[in-house]
């Protein structure tokens, strides 16, 4: 009998391959631009219909991706969704990129790669490659997906093959994107590995090859823990010195000068979005498995934590300081997503932040050009369901204080400080105006 590894091999040289993407979001849809422009004919999979339904009209639902992607991709008839996933067994090639969000009691939770691998084990046939690009815990692919997908009665590494490689996407990053960031890639076996790093080669990313899956998924984890403890550390500076009365964000320029030794970490209202939050968390729950303490992980997630209620009291201060209280002050809140220039809500410090707020009795709006309706997960129970208001001299004026959580690139800083009488500053946004400083607040 063939080798299957051989025909997909070719097919993948050849461009006639199709790849499945399982999961559309954040990393499937710029994965799927990705093999759609080096030549590929792509199905995309997801659960969400009314996303289906505008991607095969050609509409982007991300607003950091724009809709000619999508429509330059469904011009060649490279592209499709689809919402059956019967049809997983058109595909050759199988990357799974749902979400591996915490539960609510903040340990891990994969129901959702679970639940796909379940899905593809009843479609999967021979000659198939299945590649992991979810985050998770390392072991995941070898312990958790390989059995799952083994219901199938196929054996791994002969009939079909299994390989983990961590997404890095960063979203809103124009600097980076998926056709600069080198792929990491770890296979079950000699052949999986090959055959993921043919089909990253084949869409013309750089490959960094690893001995196993655990190798690759340990090292998504480090990435983003290493991330989390170093803001962590900029975060816990940042209350030292302002106490001191030193300006973190000066020193941290004059740090950025050496040319070896630091890297420049930006301090800010607290860590956001579906990964360095999270990822740090997976890592200190698998070394909980093993026995090891992970003593610097554990503070850094509480420094992290803490900077919010320090964002808080600068607010409730810089009230005061202006003859207002915290009860009753109507506080506007620039930027909930939990980053610049994203519309993604998910742990966005923003949300916590508004909770303690509006416990203690502040009247809340926001404004967000890229998430229009807000409505808060039940922890924060605080909040109330708002709608984005537009930006106006009327309704700047009309605020005890404005709180700069995400620094969008739209938001006209001079102007906006130009027209309220209170401006609280957690992302360093107003750092070169000159005029109205007075009315600043650094948090």
């Amino acid at each position: 009998m063939a080798d299957p590894s051989f025909a997909l091999r070719a097919a993948l040289r050849e461009r006639e391959a199709c790849i499945g993407i399982v999961g559309l979001g954040y990393v499937g849809l710029p994965l799927a631009h990705a093999f759609s422009s080096a030549g590929f004919r792509v199905l995309g999979f997801d659960v969400d219909r009314d996303k289906v339904a505008k991607l095969n009209r050609g509409e982007s639902y991300l607003n950091h991706i724009p809709s000619t992607w999508v429509q330059d991709m469904r011009a060649g008839r490279r592209f499709e969704a689809t919402a059956d996933f019967q049809r997983l067994a058109e595909v050759d090639t199988i990357s799974i990129t749902v979400p591996t969000p915490l539960n609510e009691t903040r340990t891990p939770d994969i129901h959702y790669l679970e639940d796909a691998a379940l899905t593809l084990a009843t479609f999967l046939r021979p000659g198939q490659l299945v590649i992991v690009e979810s985050t998770t815990c390392p072991g995941t692919t070898r312990q958790v997906v390989l059995p799952l997908l083994k219901k199938s009665g196929l054996r791994v590494g002969e009939d079909f093959f299994l390989a983990f490689s961590p997404e890095r996407e960063d979203p809103g990053n124009r600097d980076f994107t998926i056709r600069t960031i080198p792929k990491v890639v770890g296979g079950i076996d000699p052949r999986s590995l090959e055959l993921a790093a043919a089909l990253y080669g084949e869409a013309g990313l750089r490959v960094v090859k690893v001995s196993t899956p655990e190798v690759a998924e340990a090292c998504k984890i480090l990435e983003n823990t290493y991330r989390a403890v170093n803001i962590s550390l900029v975060n816990e500076l940042k209350v030292l010195y302002d106490r001191m009365g030193i300006d973190i964000w000066e020193v941290i320029e004059a740090a950025k000068t050496k040319p070896f030794g630091f890297q420049a970490f930006a301090p800010g209202p607290g860590l956001g979005g579906p990964c360095i939050p999270k990822d740090s968390l997976y890592l200190a729950w698998i070394a909980n498995k093993y026995d090891t303490p992970t003593r610097l992980i554990d503070a850094a997630t509480d420094t992290n934590l803490l900077v919010r209620d320090f964002v808080l009291t600068k607010t409730i201060d810089a009230l005061n300081e202006h003859g207002k209280a915290v009860k009753g002050a109507k506080i506007a809140v620039l930027g909930v997503s939990y980053k610049k220039d994203v519309g993604d809500l998910r742990d966005s410090p923003a949300l916590p932040i508004m909770d303690m707020l509006a416990a203690r009795g502040a009247r809340l709006s926001y404004n967000d050009p890229h998430i229009p309706d807000l409505a808060a997960p039940r922890r924060f129970s605080h909040v109330p369901s708002l709608t984005s208001q537009p930006l106006s001299r009327e309704f700047l004026r009309d605020q005890d204080a404005v709180l700069i959580v995400a620094d969008h690139s739209s938001y006209d800083w001079p102007w906006i400080v130009e027209h309220s009488s209170l401006v609280v500053d957690t992302r360093n946004a107003t750092r070169d105006l000159t005029r109205n400083r007075e009315r600043l607040i650094r948090a």
